[in-house]
């Protein structure tokens, strides 16, 4: 008895083991849009896209925060001479590329067990990405919310769309936000929330 009980109590270690060398942790960063409440107005600017605004972001494993932004003559149609850049950038520039602080921006950080094989992917994407900006940033196009969905998907988390079908489904970042909150609740990810301040008007999930 007390051999199979050693015998069961390995093969668990062992399989525990295999499990931490072969997976890690994603995470998906939101910054949700806002806008100064009317007492406000006159103290606070209306950050980038309003309530409908916000931004995201991947990481995964090192600190470092891979999202899309303008860079350039912001376009309003996308257009070969691509106006957009991927960075992978610190906490503290990710969430101050709003405005505000990282205290005072409303924020949701979904964790998501990956494979070693979708870290390489995931590791290849920010390579790729950073040496050479795939898409244009464009209000008809691709923008950081797209541009999320584009990595999620091609790391397996998200179907996978066309180019075209995903710049019209995922057009500001609650689009892809509420997709991930849903798998979050379905398959028990950690989500961390935190609130903004109370001078400005957030955005909702639902």
């Amino acid at each position: 008895m007390q051999k199979n009980i050693f015998i069961i109590s390995l093969l668990l270690l062992c399989t525990a083991q295999l499990f931490a060398q072969d997976s890690t942790m994603l995470k998906v960063h939101f910054l949700y849009g806002s806008k100064p409440k009317k007492a406000f107005k006159h103290m606070q600017k209306k950050w980038f896209g309003g309530l409908i605004g916000g931004h995201a972001g991947i990481e995964c494993g090192d600190g470092k925060i891979l999202h899309f932004l303008p860079h350039g003559k912001f376009h309003k149609i996308a257009k070969p001479n691509k106006h957009g850049r991927y960075v992978y950038n610190s906490y503290k520039d990710f969430y101050e590329i709003l405005g505000g602080s990282i205290d005072s921006n409303q924020q949701t950080v979904v964790y998501i067990p990956v494979s070693m094989q979708q870290k390489q992917k995931y590791d290849s994407i920010v390579n790729a990405y950073t040496s050479n900006t795939p898409y244009d940033y464009a209000f008809i196009g691709y923008r950081c919310g797209s541009a999320t969905y584009d990595g999620l998907s091609q790391l397996g988390i998200l179907p996978r769309y066309n180019a075209n079908a995903i710049k019209w489904k995922i057009f500001y970042p609650r689009k892809v936000r509420r997709r991930i909150l849903r798998l979050a609740k379905k398959y028990h990810w950690h989500v961390e929330t935190k609130r903004g301040c109370r001078s400005r008007k957030w955005e909702r999930d639902w």
